[in-house]
């Protein structure tokens, strides 16, 4: 909200009279209408292994974040030309795979992460859309500008936090909000059922269905909502079966031919018959149908192995060697500890970094090395040794902060920012992003599961920054 020298940012300047007008009274007042508004709503996730309750409303923030138009010009423009290499990144490793032959990106990087699924090769994808829903996770950089923290290409959730916060934010700062020139967001579901369709183009009418773990699932609440708002069913691996090569949805009328599957189960666990044999969550078949090209997976299986922490280094070079372009947004530092040298460095400054295993999410399985205890740190330089393929570092960032309500007073956090892109027969970034806070002072870590919390992202339209 203020500049170094504590002016206020021109385009935070009608949020911060209104503040200014407001006392901590009426401050607390919104801030619980907000979460009424939220526990009305039934907005939840899920906290593994917590002892008193799974089940818990999303903290969320009262003050929204502003991004100014030029800004988010140059974010958007900088996620799109991600997007496009990535997904011809995809093609490629599972088709020709010239980026490794040309050795852009190691062979082994790619072909032997855990995510890597050999039963995608040489399958058509539509569009040669892999990832049809990418929720890349930004940070502003001490210079400003935003910088790419790593990619969400496998089943990103979010987005329906974006759009509950964007709601309840309405209803905390009305006049505030239709002042400013607020990019809207509201078309989200229409643009993913869009988005879906177009990858069964070839079908006069395609039927989508959202496929969710179930109820018990962390992210459950979104699947339930996003197939509200899109109007299409919400199913379950139980409700679909697979013949002759084809899926359809059990319904009370018989059988219903499904043509697009917006799935939100993990790779292991999608058909029994082909990965994890053990899992109830999937159908039996449906890759096989897949691979016949009478249904649609949306995101396509394997799409994991691009936003691989390790191959997440490459990502600059794999713009580079596709577009003919440099990198928007910037990758930060990272180092690989594959590397021997890169091992070292890191062995020896693991109090200073950040070290991550490859296939983790959720702030889980990860060591901050400035906030660690000599313990911890032992017991991570022992798994970089006997696993170092396993783990990448970076160096501790300083998350740039975004105002927040705590205890009835406006105090500085750290916030991330993750915008949502759309892929299919066109690339639509939404302008408008879930912004992650660490609620906790001090802390850095931004994930729900963590402790964190969100708030509403406002995107203005352009000369939105100067409204009064």
């Amino acid at each position: 909200m203020y500049a170094a020298d504590g002016s206020v940012r021109p385009h935070f300047a009608a949020l911060a009279r209104r503040l200014q007008a407001l006392g901590p009274g009426e401050l607390d007042e919104r801030q619980r209408t907000l979460e009424r508004f939220f526990l009305l709503q039934g907005i939840t996730f899920t906290v593994y292994g917590a002892e008193s309750s799974t089940e818990r409303i999303i903290p969320t923030d009262l003050l929204p974040r502003i991004i100014p138009a030029h800004e988010w010009a140059r974010v958007e423009s900088g996620l799109v030309q991600r997007l496009q290499a990535l997904n011809l990144f995809l093609a490629d490793i599972y088709g020709d795979r010239s980026i490794l032959k040309d050795g852009v990106v190691p062979r082994e990087l790619v072909l032997g992460a855990p995510s890597y699924r050999r039963e995608m090769q040489g399958l058509y994808v539509p569009h040669q859309a892999y990832a049809n829903v990418c929720g890349s996770d930004l940070i502003r950089q001490e210079s400003g500008e935003f910088a790419v923290l790593e990619d969400n290409l496998r089943v990103p959730s979010g987005v329906s936090y974006m759009l509950a916060n964007r709601e309840a934010s309405k209803r905390t700062f009305p006049g505030t909000f239709r002042l400013a020139g607020v990019r809207q967001i509201d078309r989200y579901p229409d643009l993913l059922l869009s988005t879906l369709r177009s990858m069964a183009e070839w079908r006069p009418n395609p039927q989508v269905v959202v496929l969710t773990p179930g109820v018990y699932n962390s992210a459950y609440y979104e699947h339930a909502y996003l197939a509200r708002l899109m109007g299409v069913p919400l199913v379950e691996g139980r409700d679909l079966v697979v013949h002759d090569n084809m899926v359809y949805m059990r319904t009370t009328t018989g059988l219903r031919r499904i043509d697009v599957i917006y799935r939100r189960v993990d790779d292991d666990f999608i058909d029994p018959l082909t990965f994890r044999r053990d899992s109830s969550l999937g159908v039996a078949g449906l890759f096989n149908a897949y691979r016949a090209g009478t249904v649609v997976i949306c995101n396509a299986p394997g799409t994991g192995v691009a936003d691989d922490k390790a191959v997440y280094a490459y990502v600059p070079e794999i713009i580079r060697y596709y577009l003919g372009e440099e990198p928007i947004l910037p990758n930060i530092e990272t180092f690989l500890c594959r590397e021997p040298v890169e091992l070292s460095h890191v062995l020896a400054n693991l109090d200073k970094l950040v070290v991550k295993a490859v296939g983790a999410s959720g702030g889980y399985g990860m060591l901050v090395g400035p906030h660690s205890t000599a313990a911890e740190r032992e017991v991570f330089a022992q798994a970089l040794k006997a696993n170092p393929d396993n783990y990448i570092a970076q160096p501790t960032i300083q998350l740039s902060t975004a105002p927040c309500l705590i205890d009835g007073q406006v105090e500085a956090r750290h916030v991330d920012l993750r915008p949502f892109i759309l892929s299919g027969e066109k690339i639509t970034v939404t302008p408008g992003a879930l912004t992650r806070v660490a609620l906790r002072k001090g802390s850095l870590v931004v994930n729900s599961s963590q402790g964190g919390g969100s708030k509403d992202t406002w995107v203005l339209a352009d000369g939105g920054e100067t409204q009064p």
